[in-house]
């Protein structure tokens, strides 16, 4: 276990196999490195799946967390993605959009753990993985509770991942142009769940 001052990112070292866990206590960053066998990354690049993803999606249902825990989880990891996409425009922007649509997916996980939409988060347990269509059903649905810029933010994420990351279309500055809706997405749903949170407390007191 290593302890740094500063958040570093996600990182791969070596010949691709490691990726790194960051965690902060008490203000002090600890970096656990994980080993993930190449083939298995090479695999799950091939399929389009998202390893950092996938992983805390497992963690979250192995370990039963409380659904409001995994609503942060999901933000702090949509949060930073959106970050990671940011510092990526000027130099890699396909690998930019990809990291955006991410962030805004991770929102929309939050989402659904946020609004307990059951029959989608139960038909995702069941598959093992998420979808488009899964994902697209908790948007539609949410942002006729918690705003229609969900769904705004959803299609720009969307048009990131068809046209900025697999048809590697898009300049630094379309991309960039679509950014600042996923940060209003994100900053909504944060502020949403801080709500149900308050309202939950008072009601507890009462």
């Amino acid at each position: 276990m290593q302890r740094a001052s500063q958040r570093s990112r996600s990182a791969r070292l070596g010949d691709a196999n490691y990726r790194r866990v960051d965690e902060c206590i008490d203000g002090v960053l600890l970096v656990e490195t994980v080993f993930v066998p190449k083939r298995l990354l090479d695999e799950a690049r091939k399929r389009g799946i998202d390893v950092e993803s996938l992983v805390v999606d497992l963690l979250v249902e192995r370990l039963g967390i409380d659904p409001r825990d995994a609503v942060d989880v999901h933000l702090e990891l949509a949060t930073k993605f959106f970050e990671e996409g940011l510092e990526l425009v000027e130099k890699d922007p396909v690998q930019a959009s990809e990291k955006l649509y991410k962030a805004m997916e991770e929102c929309v996980k939050a989402v659904a753990k946020l609004l307990d939409l059951k029959d989608v988060v139960d038909r995702v347990k069941a598959r093992g993985r998420w979808t488009v269509t899964d994902l697209e059903r908790v948007v539609r649905r949410a942002s006729e509770v918690i705003g229609e810029e969900l769904g705004i933010a959803w299609d720009a994420a969307n048009y990131l991942h068809v046209w900025g990351f697999h048809e590697a279309k898009l300049s630094p500055e379309s991309v960039k142009a679509r950014a600042p809706s996923i940060r209003r997405a994100i900053e909504l749903v944060k502020n949403y769940a801080e709500k149900l949170l308050k309202h939950g407390t008072d009601s507890s007191k009462d």
